[in-house]
């Protein structure tokens, strides 16, 4: 196995400063120098995992392909880089204690009192170095959740203390701040940021390298100063000012020499660029674009990184479109038969959002017979794609009471029903339908045409699906099932052919969608939408 390499990169001051976009941003550059990379993320949250929290408390979950409900930030690492994260890319403080507990349970560790350390800190240098992990990697990245001077994230510190003289030159200690802007003062103020690298240095870790998080450009003298009071070397000090876009992150720290500091850091060579052409091109036609495509997203949650997977899948359409998607979130709860058409305005295609729960359907449902009413371009994700078929059963089938077995235990007609092998669970976390499952589509269907290919492999989240007892009475009316699982035989993609674009999905395709290999269904969706 070749020698790896292992960069971890903190936060201090305040949370939300971007770590996972630096952490992608640093992936995508060693990446383009030719090196293989991962990247894995650390939750200091007791959660097993994000599956069972509200988005409110912590955006979007995203899922893996092989399953795995994990923080919102893998989605940047695969988005930016093109890998393929699994459940060993995510970490939280709950998996690691539940872990140390069943050793504990099991003998393990032969009657020794169970500690921090060493038995937790252990276990967690154990999933960074990912020793049984028999992939080549020059690098592994590992950002670590929340924010120093936390008491959750104590033992992540104190296992990158250890592992730090234990792989001496093979690791890096990357540290992201703030440096706030106190407009009554007319000044930059550096001292959060020398606070929370002396919190570093009292944990016995001293970073290497310094990003400062920052809406104004930052002068030579501000960076000097953070250099010299940080003990950094200045060219180790860079800047992460606010950009337009979230995509220029990996150029900007191109330009100031990120990559060639963490190269000279671990002693290896830097000589050249990073080949960053095509990705620089994506942004300039990004940024290029004149027309805008205005997309309606229907769903409850009024939170940008409530579905942020979409939302970057869009703008990754646009752009293969040579299109400015300009997207506009509408609360479904407040959406009536007598005002949707005003929330619906100017809209050219209609994204309806997945979510759980009774709250907001009924909104959901009254924006889908408006879309198909107007053969308004309309991509149903997940529950979406569930409410376009109770509002078909509803209003084209006839049948008023129709139904998911989540809203209404009682309805005859209960057009979205529980899987079968989900009505004996009692467990809430981690038991849903996830991960990557076939999907055999249908020859002469639009989606067939969209993918090119026959058989399709998509990512789950969910525990209700399509009764197929009313399959038949659907197609006869108009709405057929375009691609199935050919072992389960269970309906995965649902769409009217006869209207401009109307497709529903019971997977999520904005978990596959890459900066530059966008989803070919939001590709085909925003063409449609701005014809």
């Amino acid at each position: 196995m070749k020698e790896r390499r292992f960069i971890f990169v903190t936060g201090g001051v305040v949370s939300s400063l971007g770590k996972g976009i630096i952490s992608a941003s640093i992936g995508k550059l060693l990446q383009a120098r030719g090196y293989s990379i991962t990247i894995q993320k650390f939750d200091p949250y007791i959660n097993i995992d994000p599956g069972t929290l509200n988005p409110y408390e912590h955006g979007e979950c995203y899922v893996t392909r092989d399953g795995m409900e994990t923080d919102l930030d893998l989605g940047h690492y695969e988005r930016f880089t093109g890998i393929e994260t699994t459940r060993d890319n995510s970490v939280t403080t709950g998996r690691i204690y539940h872990t140390v507990i069943e050793n504990e349970r099991r003998g393990n560790y032969l009657g020794k009192t169970i500690q921090v350390v060493p038995h937790i800190t252990d276990e967690i240098k154990r999933r960074i170095l990912r020793k049984e992990d028999p992939r080549e990697y020059d690098f592994i990245i590992t950002e670590v959740g929340g924010t120093i001077g936390d008491i959750e994230s104590a033992p992540f510190m104190e296992a990158i203390r250890q592992l730090k003289w234990e792989l001496g030159k093979n690791c890096v200690n990357i540290h992201l701040t703030y440096v706030p802007y106190l407009k009554a003062a007319g000044e930059l103020k550096t001292k959060p940021t020398q606070h929370s690298v002396k919190e570093m240095q009292g944990m016995g870790i001293q970073p290497e390298i310094l990003i400062l998080r920052t809406e104004r450009d930052l002068d030579k003298a501000v960076l000097e100063k953070v250099a010299s009071f940080c003990n950094v070397e200045r060219d180790c000090v860079v800047q992460s000012q606010d950009l337009p876009s979230i995509y220029e992150v990996p150029l900007n720290m191109q330009k100031q020499g990120l990559d060639k500091a963490i190269l000279r850091k671990l002693q290896l060579p830097c000589e050249g660029t990073p080949d960053m052409e095509e990705w620089r091109k994506f942004v300039e036609d990004m940024n290029n674009a004149k027309e805008i495509v205005k997309i309606a997203m229907v769903g409850k949650y009024d939170l940008q990184d409530a579905y942020k997977s979409i939302r970057e899948s869009l703008i990754h359409a646009g752009v293969r479109n040579g299109k400015r998607v300009k997207i506009e979130f509408v609360n479904s709860e407040f959406i009536t038969k007598e005002n949707v058409a005003e929330r619906l305005s100017g809209a050219k295609g209609v994204v309806i959002c997945p979510g759980f729960g009774q709250r907001g359907i009924e909104g959901k449902i009254i924006a889908a017979e408006y879309c198909r009413l107007q053969n308004m371009p309309t991509f149903g994700i997940c529950l979406g794609m569930q409410m376009m078929v109770i509002e078909f059963a509803r209003n084209v089938l006839g049948y008023a009471d129709a139904n998911s077995r989540e809203m209404d235990l009682a309805t005859p007609h209960n057009v979205i029903d529980i899987m079968e092998e989900q009505k004996s669970i009692t467990m809430m976390g981690g038991t849903m339908r996830l991960g990557a499952y076939n999907c055999q589509l249908l020859p002469g269907s639009r989606v067939r045409s969209i993918y090119g290919k026959e058989q399709i492999k998509e990512r789950h989240r969910h525990r209700y699906e399509f009764n197929n007892k009313f399959l038949e009475e659907y197609q006869k009316r108009g709405m057929i099932c375009s691609g199935r699982n050919p072992e389960s035989g269970l309906v995965e993609i649902v769409e009217i052919p006869e209207l401009k674009w109307y497709i529903g999905t019971q997977f999520h395709p904005e978990y596959s969608s890459t900066v530059l290999n966008p989803h070919p269904l939001f590709v085909d969706f925003i063409r449609a939408a701005a014809l």
